[in-house]
């Protein structure tokens, strides 16, 4: 069955970026690769990521995409990419699946699913993507990869409200020096079940 998930690093005070929308804090960190060595479980199972135009935009720069397009084939494979943007100047990488759309991710989520067929749907990023899905309950998980670094400012894990009763605690561990967490995001009538 397939999940949609938010899959990402974060600061330990709830930054996925600082404030210049920079990643780099985070290759920093030691015990990294061991990280994303176990995140690559859970991509193994994707079809489909889904992403805003800030992340796509900081990919694009910082592995200098446009010229060395093979690189986002060692990244993502051949999976469907969905590009939530209002801009109209984003560039394709070339030979990468890439759509970009606009407005919710409802309007866009029969297409999501289709293309998704079997496998799993990875919500890379931002936060604020991450919770529109979760807002109009299309969020199945939340896996997180928290970093010992404190940012004090930037791009937020998830902004506005989330009510802990729609969280469910399924694994915790360390892993270098991250700490790796999943959740499963409950819906309003889970939560009633649950609690």
């Amino acid at each position: 069955m397939t999940r949609i998930v938010y899959y990402t690093s974060t600061s330990l005070d709830g930054y996925l970026a600082d404030a210049d929308n920079s990643l780099d804090w985070l290759f920093a960190v030691d015990g990294g690769q061991e990280a994303i060595a176990e995140g690559q479980e859970f991509v193994s199972g994707v079809t489909v990521q889904v992403e805003g135009s800030t992340t796509y935009r900081w990919l694009i720069e910082h592995e200098d995409l446009l010229a060395h397009p093979e690189k986002w084939q060692e990244f993502y494979g051949d999976r469907k990419t969905f590009v939530f943007t209002t801009r109209t100047d984003l560039p394709i990488v070339p030979g990468a699946d890439i759509t970009f759309v606009s407005g919710p991710p409802a309007d866009h989520l029969d297409r999501i699913l289709a293309a998704a067929g079997d496998g799993d749907i990875w919500v890379i990023g931002g936060g604020t993507l991450a919770a529109e899905f979760a807002k109009t309950g299309h969020l199945d998980e939340i896996h997180l990869s928290i970093a010992p670094v404190t940012l004090g400012s930037g791009a937020p894990l998830l902004p506005g409200g989330f009510d802990s009763a729609r969280l469910q605690l399924t694994d915790a561990h360390p892993t270098g020096q991250f700490i790796v967490v999943k959740y499963t995001v409950l819906d309003r009538a889970d939560t009633e079940a649950f609690g």
